[in-house]
């Protein structure tokens, strides 16, 4: 816990042991734990889940790990014009949202994508249409079968079906997000096609804010902020916030996280992050460099340092030669990934509703 009560976790590697990695969240004071699945940059999604997911589960909830967040793959881009890429897409992150219910996990966090140069307003409707596709085909894939008896059946220790968090982006490479109030036109176009917020939340991480151009290095960069959010879309639609430093340059639309307080954000932006009266609610997250090496603690106790009023030290430069958080592992898969579950899901995808009118389609601000 933070020092105010708040739940902070970090992005943690399971390949090494799934219990481990339970374990090595609350060693390094950890709340909440966020993980992938399975490779995160492949569709391929493995037939069966792994053995230890029982004994994982069972141990987060021993240790008051929690909410437990599953990351989707970086391939997701339902914002894309390619229809086999946007088809894929669709049928992974269903999948993911199943898995997720299955790991026990209250949120399934995902990038909102890139339109590939083929226009915002482009790129948002078809994100609209594909997450309520994504939430069609998750639920029906989870809906009980009527033939079945309800002895023995584990529905319910699997969970509610997570909530779906879409991610803000930095701006480059055509990525939707940047803007608060293009999130807000994403809440609009999903609204018209029938997604009510109660399906989904948003997540601002806060490289990308940084990248998109947000001057958050100070207090009062941050409250214009929170502040710009609360009136575009309400506070509440706010579930978490990815806590990263930044490498890049303000507004270079640059996606490269740093240390806590080590970055160009810095120490400052961040403590008012941690503590801003209107984010009690909310679930934070580090996806800081170095986790395999041992920062994982590092930055655990410079964020809680920060929350608490308290200075941080100056990192050795050893600290910023650290791998990037893309590698972080998902759990061993002995019997590999299955092909054919992507095929078979496909498969048994439901048809697409026809799309609204356009003339009802939000414009970019």
């Amino acid at each position: 816990m933070l020092p105010n009560g708040r739940r902070l976790g970090a992005h943690l590697p399971l390949g090494n042991g799934m219990v481990k990695a339970a374990e090595r969240a609350a060693e390094i004071g950890a709340s909440t734990l966020q993980v992938f699945t399975d490779n995160p940059a492949t569709w391929n999604r493995r037939a069966a889940q792994p053995g230890e997911l029982p004994a994982f589960r069972d141990r987060l909830v021993a240790l008051d790990v929690a909410p437990l967040v599953v990351h989707a793959p970086y391939l997701v881009n339902l914002a894309g014009p390619e229809p086999a890429f946007y088809d894929q897409s669709i049928v992974v992150l269903a999948n993911e949202l199943r898995v997720a219910r299955a790991y026990g996990a209250s949120f399934v966090n995902v990038h909102i994508g890139s339109h590939r140069d083929e226009g915002p307003e482009a790129g948002v409707a078809r994100l609209a249409d594909g997450l309520a596709h994504v939430l069609a085909l998750a639920e029906a894939a989870d809906a009980p079968d009527p033939s079945d008896s309800d002895e023995g059946d584990d529905d319910g220790d699997r969970g509610a079906t997570p909530l779906l968090v879409l991610e803000n982006g930095s701006g480059g490479g055509f990525g939707l997000g940047a803007r608060i109030q293009e999130l807000a036109g994403i809440e609009a176009a999903t609204s018209a096609v029938g997604v009510g917020p109660d399906r989904f939340g948003y997540c601002l991480d806060t490289a990308h804010l940084w990248g998109a151009g947000y001057p958050i290095d100070t207090a009062e960069g941050v409250d214009e902020v929170i502040d710009a959010f609360d009136a575009a879309l309400g506070i509440g639609r706010l579930v978490m916030v990815h806590l990263n430093d930044s490498r890049s340059e303000l507004g270079s639309l640059a996606d490269r996280h740093e240390h806590v307080g080590a970055g160009r954000i810095g120490g400052a932006g961040l403590a008012r992050m941690l503590t801003h009266p209107a984010l009690d609610h909310v679930v934070y997250m580090l996806e800081t460099p170095g986790m395999e090496d041992g920062y994982d603690a590092v930055n655990m106790a410079r964020a809680k340092a920060l929350a608490a009023g308290e200075p941080i030290a100056d990192l050795p430069p050893e600290a910023f030669a650290t791998r990037s958080a893309k590698g972080r592992s998902a759990p061993a898969d002995p019997e590999g990934n299955d092909p054919k579950a992507i095929a078979l899901a496909k498969a048994q995808r439901p048809r697409r509703a026809p799309r609204p009118d356009p003339t009802s389609r939000p414009t970019r601000d």
